[in-house]
């Protein structure tokens, strides 16, 4: 067990903004002592955006169920015989973003399966048909796994695939796919589907383009402790290459109807010990989010003082994760929202996607400033909105 002394050398580092090691990232994972991890990322979270918390109004859309992958961890995956397999249609994703709409969302943030039997050509009008219906809305549109099936499908690069999705309408990437890059663990558990060599190479591409994106871990299944200093490193050395990220979501394994359904869910504490780890190590990121969905809400509070700066959004429709399990509801209220953010001590502000300030007045919103981010974060101002 690494003692206090043991987290001395690190303490100074991160209070003189030093960059930490991997060795000195696996000396935080082998500590127990969680408040003092909780009391440096804090420190970190703090020094970047103060008692600023950041939630925003969205709405997700998995637009089908059906994959042609079979990851082992995944229980939201459908095969296209399977009674509970569904694909949206034109008039179903144009009232889901109507729906949004009214309700004030800023984004919509859409990922779902593989069909083996759609083209790419779907793909793109689902990004079209929520710009029909609600142009104003920034869509958060599909994973590199997904952008590499769309390469392969239509026959094009992944920069081809990725200028097709901007012209549609495309705002920016979520950050699902990574789950662990190390491949000890990414063969086991999703050897099928895009390599992490790809994955870096979707976002790169991606941050080239002018677009942001965001990134994740997937934590507490079969993983180890070099396995998520390794992922985080990854992670920190392309920022520093591109400045594309703009937050890093550390996700918890729900193993509920996968086929891992045998593996524990991580504890409270493995999810506040993450999550310090990711903010200490990741000092090139400017935001980590407690996506309340995976963490349940009382973490996610408790999370705004361990690095986290971000609770996510409202969400609504959200199934990846509850078929797997998550317990979580299906939309959080912004009043809840705030609630939660002012009684962990925090100050609630509602941005959009590209972390931008939204004013609210007669029913409409605007995206005002920018919201200040660590040092080293690219020109926000020459990036895709």
């Amino acid at each position: 067990m690494t003692t206090a002394c043991d987290l001395e050398p690190i303490r100074r580092k991160v209070e003189q903004g030093e960059r930490l090691t991997v060795e000195d990232g696996l000396i935080l994972e082998a500590s127990n002592d969680l408040l003092a991890l909780g009391e440096m990322a804090n420190l970190v979270r703090e020094r970047y955006h103060g008692n600023a918390t950041f939630y925003n109004i969205n709405t997700h859309l998995n637009p089908t169920n059906v994959c042609v992958y079979r990851c082992d961890f995944c229980a939201f995956r459908a095969d296209l015989d399977e009674a509970r397999a569904y694909t949206m249609d034109r008039s179903q994703i144009l009232e889901r973003a109507r729906q949004a709409h009214e309700r004030g969302a800023t984004e919509i943030h859409v990922v779902g399966g593989l069909h083996n039997k759609l083209k790419f050509d779907y793909y793109l009008d689902v990004i079209r048909w929520i710009k029909e219906a609600a142009p104003e809305i920034h869509v958060k549109a599909y994973t590199a796994v997904e952008i590499e099936f769309f390469a392969k499908i239509a026959k094009l690069s992944i920069k081809r695939v990725l200028e097709e999705l901007i012209a549609a309408g495309l705002g920016s990437l979520p950050g699902g796919g990574a789950e662990i890059f190390h491949p000890e663990v990414r063969e086991q558990i999703c050897g099928a589907k895009a390599d992490t060599a790809t994955w870096f190479e979707v976002h790169r591409t991606a941050h080239q383009l002018g677009l942001r994106s965001n990134c994740t871990m997937l934590y507490g299944h079969i993983d180890r402790p070099i396995h998520r200093i390794d992922h985080l490193v990854r992670l920190r050395e392309l920022q520093d290459e591109t400045g594309g990220f703009q937050t890093f979501i550390p996700l918890a394994f729900h193993p509920d109807n996968s086929r891992m359904d045998e593996i524990p869910k991580p504890s409270g504490f493995m999810d506040l010990k993450t999550m310090a780890i990711s903010r200490l190590m990741l000092d090139n990121i400017p935001h980590i989010k407690a996506y309340w969905v995976m963490l349940g809400i009382k973490i996610a509070q408790v999370a705004l003082s361990f690095g986290a700066d971000d609770l996510d959004g409202t969400v609504v429709h959200e199934k990846i994760y509850h078929e797997a399990g998550a317990e979580t509801p299906q939309e959080l209220h912004v009043a809840e929202i705030e609630r939660l953010i002012r009684e962990a001590g925090r100050e609630p502000i509602e941005r959009d996607t590209l972390y931008r300030k939204i004013e609210r007045q007669n029913g409409r919103w605007t995206a005002g400033q920018f919201i200040a981010a660590p040092v080293g974060k690219p020109n926000l101002e020459v990036l895709q909105v």
